[in-house]
């Protein structure tokens, strides 16, 4: 299973329910958080990775804090390049103006 468009918190609950299902495709606890990891997706599988974790529910709750740190993190770098365009827009409207009164 693959955690695809999902977030990580959904990926998470279809993972256990299907777990619960075909208990014979993650028989241990191993296992387990070694398919969840797979299924991940970048961001998220690259910061855990070499990450011992002691049971899965442990590793859930380090997926969902890792996920969250980088959904904040990129809201935090769209809002700032956001005020970025909106500065350099300014400034240009500011030295058109400038210009404009030079001309006239």
């Amino acid at each position: 299973m693959r955690q695809g468009e999902v977030s990580v918190i959904e990926y998470a609950v279809k993972f256990n329910e299907l777990s619960r299902f075909t208990p014979n495709q993650v028989p241990t606890e191993k296992m387990r958080m070694d398919h969840f990891e797979q299924g991940l997706n970048g961001e998220v599988k690259q910061t855990i990775a070499g990450h011992t974790y002691l049971n899965s529910q442990e590793m859930y709750q380090s997926v969902v804090k890792v996920a969250c740190i980088i959904n904040e993190t990129k809201i935090e770098n769209r809002e700032k390049g956001s005020s970025k365009e909106k500065f350099l827009d300014l400034v240009l409207k500011e030295a058109e103006t400038s210009r404009d009164l030079n001309l006239g």
